[in-house]
């Protein structure tokens, strides 16, 4: 259940019914003893709310108090939680965190405070750690799930999608609770809780990388689409990372230590070891256990409120198999090549103007007096073609557009994606830059700065440390803290991208340009910026206070000593994953995009990937190497020929489009770029969108026109309050000083 902060440990545990113990209780009793606790949430005194707030607190996490193993614990932290559910629980603490954040009061308080503390947002904390745990452990299947667990577990999931909260999502709540920590109006609010909460309530109603390929799947079903080639995830997962390429000053330093005849230094020995731990072998059976999932899919990474699922360590690497059963695997590249309509289209372009002298515009049919390398061509580009959904709804969009009328209103299922963008389109600008103003408050490479905000007020204890332990807890704490807020935005972030790009191009669009817009893409390099193996392999973390480790187990004296040589993990999973979702976004933002391509070599972006290619952890080498690709046109010769293992790397793991000529720039005199132009275009693209879809008042001029006077003089007209004060002034200007030709209106009858 993860790590606790050490200046926010576990309440102690309230009492029991009198003489029993919680887990000797029947399922009858428990009931009633939540009842109970129900009933007095809703007194008016704050200091009892807390403490029952607490008790239920004490529940979620599984009585640790009566339990006498990991195990135990979260077997009861499963069944109190879905208890909890069942009785009503979670809709009272949301009326209970409806209520916090009104709180003037506590906001007026907070805002004047020199030093914000712990103190500031005890009742907070609570409330959102119980709503975490709730929206976390039910969202988690296992197999020993009993039948209305699954049944509650739908019911939960359809509850958050929907706007049953004063007519909005739940996800909705906690966006205006970043939006107003963001803006200074609120900064008492624990930041790290409502972040991992948006994260897992998003994931939990809109569904992971497993349901979204699902979703994917089914929806080209629909557009009677050919099936995918492959599926994306399994195909990342059994990919093996390269061996990055030495620099140069590595190389003179293996050099030297030749010389001296000691043994040569590996200055990528953290490598070695994520590789064992990170990536599948392809040579393992598809039935083989799989380590790679908790950076390969979003569901994986368990991290409650600081983490409340216990996660396993790594399996140690199987033994190494002999030479000969990798012979007998085939070879060849893992993506299968595609082409767009567009592709082809250019080539037979080309074709025809270079043999016939004109062209045909979007016929890729006529092969007329074209030679017949040209056709063969042609047909093995069409065998590759692929249709996208997005295309498919782009050109649907332009024929609703082009045909109002003709095709009537669009049937648009209300899904939860739907329900969210229609719930942050008004504010989702706002949304997206609080966002990256708390993942650049979060980033390592920011420097602190007094207008910034500051992200630390339910780190910080009351008293500051006064002896060197106390301080370095405190600053474990503090970069932990960094790293998880920087995990639960990119993950938020990455998944919000991919749902809206399946469930409508333009929403995709929008929340790229916003995200654009505000220097996201700056901001991501920077956060590269800096020793990424440093970064991959910290370990700002301390065991013996793993929840529920440290409330069933003896607290062992903690030591500096012990402090500084930190877990025995040769690297951060939390940090790898953070970094592969920044990768993912940046892909998402620049692919097929000219401008923000520029926008990456502008930005010298080239020298700053290639770091993150020491990295020797095959998925994000991929985006890695997929973010090289799309510039290396435009970096000219000399660099594509100083980099020829970084070329022969892409060549190798990122998927070929037949007819692009990424490794040779020959086209590249042929676009110019003008960043403006392109933006304004899809701008323009997605306002029709938005116009169409969403605003109810757009065809007011197709509106019917009554023509009987009867009916029009009939009609009650509002008039504002002040009209019978001027009424005379306006039969003077408007009635009897417009002279009436009464002889044309007769002939014109």
């Amino acid at each position: 259940m993860g790590l606790i902060n050490s200046a926010d440990s576990p309440p102690p545990p309230p009492p029991p019914p009198p003489g029993r113990r919680w887990i000797t209780l029947s399922l009858a009793e428990q009931r009633a003893y939540v009842m109970r606790l129900l009933d007095a949430l809703e007194v008016t005194d704050r200091d009892k709310r807390l403490k029952v707030a607490r008790a239920i607190l004490y529940l979620a996490q599984g009585v640790f108090a009566e339990c006498d193993s990991d195990t135990d614990v979260i077997r009861w932290s499963r069944h109190n939680v879905f208890l909890l559910y069942d009785m009503g629980i979670f809709t009272a603490l949301l009326e209970l965190l409806s209520m916090e954040m009104d709180n003037n009061q506590a906001c007026s308080s907070a805002v004047r405070k020199p030093a914000i503390s712990l103190a500031d947002s005890t009742e907070l904390r609570v409330l959102l750690s119980v709503m975490y745990l709730m929206v976390e452990t039910i969202r988690l299947q296992t197999e020993d799930d009993q039948p209305d667990w699954t049944t509650a577990r739908e019911a939960f999931r359809t509850e958050l999608g929907s706007p049953l909260y004063n007519g909005e999502p739940f996800a909705l709540l906690l966006f205006t609770m970043v939006t107003k920590f963001c803006s200074m109006n609120a900064p008492h609010f624990p930041m790290k809780k409502v972040l991992l909460l948006l994260w897992k309530t998003v994931l939990f109603t809109m569904g992971g990388f497993e349901e979204l390929q699902e979703m994917k799947v089914r929806g080209r079903e629909r557009l009677s689409l050919p099936p995918l080639p492959e599926d994306s995830i399994k195909v990342v997962r059994s990919m093996r990372a390269a061996s990055p390429p030495a620099s140069a000053m590595e190389l003179i330093e293996q050099q030297q230590q030749a010389k001296r005849g000691r043994r040569s230094r590996r200055p990528l020995v953290k490598q070695d070891s994520l590789d064992t731990y990170n990536e599948r072998d392809p040579f393992k059976n598809d039935d083989e256990d799989d380590s790679e999932d908790a950076d390969g899919n979003l569901e994986s990474e368990v991290d409650p409120l600081d983490r409340d699922v216990i996660i396993q360590p790594p399996p140690p690497p199987p033994p190494l198999r002999p030479p000969t059963d990798r012979a007998s695997l085939p070879k060849g590249l893992p993506w299968a090549p595609k082409v767009r309509e567009k592709d082809i289209e250019h080539f037979l372009e080309i074709s025809r103007n270079k043999f016939i002298g004109f062209t045909l515009g979007s016929d890729t049919e006529t092969l007329v007096g074209l030679p017949r390398p040209i056709h063969e061509s042609v047909k093995t580009l069409k065998q590759h073609k692929y249709v996208s959904i997005a295309e498919m709804q782009i050109k649907k969009e332009e024929e609703l557009q082009q045909c109002p009328m003709t095709l009537g209103e669009e049937d648009v299922e209300e899904t939860p994606t739907e329900v969210l963008y229609l719930g942050m389109l008004p504010n989702l600008s706002q949304y997206v830059i609080a966002l990256l103003k708390l993942l650049l408050a979060a980033a390592p490479t920011s420097k602190a700065k007094t207008d910034s905000i500051n992200i630390l007020a339910d780190v910080l204890p009351e008293e500051m440390p006064i002896t060197v332990l106390q301080s370095m807890k405190l600053g474990i704490d503090v970069n932990r803290h960094k790293e998880i807020i920087v995990k639960a935005i990119s993950a938020l972030l990455l998944l919000l991208l991919k749902h809206f790009k399946l469930n409508h191009i333009y929403q995709f669009e929008i929340v790229s340009q916003h995200l654009v817009f505000a220097n996201c893409i700056p901001l991501i390099l920077k956060f590269f910026n800096q020793n990424i193996m440093s970064y991959i392999s910290a370990k700002n973390s301390i065991c013996v206070l793993d929840f529920p480790h440290c409330v069933v187990h003896e607290m062992p004296e903690l030591t500096a000593e012990s402090l500084e040589a930190g877990d025995s993990n040769q690297f951060c999973w939390r940090n790898l994953f953070s970094c592969i979702n920044l990768l993912r976004i940046l892909n998402k933002l620049t692919k097929w995009k000219h401008s923000r391509t520029m926008m990456l070599v502008v930005f010298k972006s080239a020298p700053i990937l290639k770091r993150a290619l020491k990295v020797k952890q095959a998925m994000m080498q991929l985006y890695v190497l997929k973010l090289l690709k799309i510039q290396t046109k435009y970096l000219g010769r000399q660099w594509r020929k100083s980099n020829m293992k970084t070329m022969s790397a892409i060549y190798q793991k990122v998927r070929h489009r037949l007819n692009d000529d990424w490794a040779y720039g020959n086209d590249i005199d042929a676009r110019p770029w003008d960043f403006q132009a392109e933006e304004c275009a899809l701008r323009e693209s997605i306002e029709k969108f938005n116009s169409r879809r969403y605003d109810k008042n757009q065809n007011g001029e197709f509106a019917p026109v009554d023509n009987c006077l009867q009916s029009v003089l009939g009609q009650r007209v509002e008039l504002p309050d002040d009209f019978q004060y001027s009424y005379e002034m306006w039969l003077e200007r408007e009635v009897f000083s417009q002279p009436i030709q009464w002889e044309g209106l007769l002939e014109r009858n």
